[in-house]
């Protein structure tokens, strides 16, 4: 069955749809990943937004019950130039086609996903509908251009958890500040004996503190941080009580917390291949990303230092404060989908978190 991508300025794309026969509309936007799609179509920075994958073959290792970011795909749609319909894995359970039925993702492939990421870079993230079969393709590009994608302040209740829970390990008690993470942050913390409570994105600081926790990690997510102006509030009130560290999304909150700006980016950062450099240390890593907005480095304030840049645009990648327990990445430290370069970053954030510790006695 045929498929249609139509953008928001009237830009039409056809390919073959796979996956849900269905439609969707979101914001458009690419990935650049050799690897990882089944972790991409589950993390849930990608709430809202139809991804498209540079890389031609996708989907041939299969998908299993292993490689789950979250329990479900959060993508609206997906679109590939080759979806491989015979996948050889031997972890492998099943295939992207059916994968993509049961969670009712639609997709589409045989796109020039070339020719679509070129438009992206030349004309920002945009928004766009992804529909099958016999459509009006006149009223889709009216669409496109009107109807608003998930997005703004429904985006971060819809990937958090709506109670707190706790999973046990070691005697450090951390608390995982939810805006929609990923699980290898939350399998991480666990492999380095900590025993985590993730808290819900609309928690206060009191509900924080109230779990004595020895350090906070705030999340990734998706969306826009400025409409999330109550997890912005609690940090604050968490900046000086305990150590914090925050991914991605968290970056961005914990930087308006300090009382800097952010900004909206025109096509993001997404995939596994991107140049971060440590002003400390001069050391180049290679880091996997999903964002969409950045951090205003000329709006910090003197006692926030930046710490890692993006060496394709020179945009933030890292901060930390010069007095407090709390630093911050951009990327995505936990590597999955993505290289392992920045692993040591979760060390440096129990070696803090170690150290407040001993100087409390606790």
């Amino acid at each position: 069955m045929q498929g249609f991508l139509v953008l928001e300025d009237g830009t039409v794309f056809t390919g073959e749809a796979f996956g849900h026969p269905g439609s969707c509309h979101g914001e458009v936007v690419f990935n650049t990943s050799m690897t990882g799609y089944q972790e991409i179509l589950t993390d849930p920075s990608y709430c809202g937004q139809i991804v498209v994958l540079t890389y031609p073959l996708i989907g041939n290792y299969g998908v299993n019950a292993e490689d789950l970011e979250s329990p479900r795909p959060q993508v609206a749609g997906f679109i590939v130039h080759e979806a491989c319909s015979r996948p050889s894995n031997w972890r492998a359970t099943g295939d992207i086609d059916r994968y993509l039925k049961e969670n009712h993702i639609p997709a589409l492939q045989g796109v020039d996903t070339r020719a679509l990421t070129r438009h992206l870079r030349r004309h920002g993230t945009m928004r766009g509908i992804l529909a099958v079969g016999d459509v009006d393709l006149d009223e889709l590009k009216s669409r496109a251009a009107t109807e608003p994608p998930l997005s703004g302040p429904r985006l971060v209740p819809a990937v958090t958890n709506k109670e707190p829970f706790t999973l046990a390990g070691g005697d450090r008690r951390i608390v995982l500040y939810n805006f929609g993470v990923k699980e290898n942050i939350i399998r991480w913390l666990r492999r380095l004996d900590c025993t985590v409570t993730v808290m819900p994105a609309g928690s206060r600081a009191a509900d924080i503190l109230a779990a004595r926790p020895h350090g906070v990690v705030v999340s990734n997510g998706p969306g826009d941080p400025k409409d999330v102006p109550y997890g912005v509030a609690t940090i604050r009130e968490l900046l000086g009580k305990v150590p914090l560290m925050g991914i991605c999304l968290g970056h961005q909150l914990l930087a308006l917390a300090l009382r800097a700006d952010t900004y909206k980016l025109p096509f993001g950062h997404r995939g596994g291949n991107h140049p971060v450099k440590d002003l400390n240390t001069g050391r180049v890593y290679i880091t996997s990303q999903n964002h969409g907005y950045a951090v205003r480095a000329e709006s910090l304030p003197e006692d926030a230092a930046v710490t890692h840049i993006n060496l394709n645009d020179g945009t933030v990648e890292g901060l930390r404060h010069r007095q407090l327990p709390v630093f911050s990445v951009q990327y995505h430290p936990e590597s999955s989908p993505g290289p392992t370069d920045s692993e040591y970053l979760f060390y440096e954030f129990i070696e803090m978190v170690d150290a407040a510790r001993e100087r409390e006695g606790d």
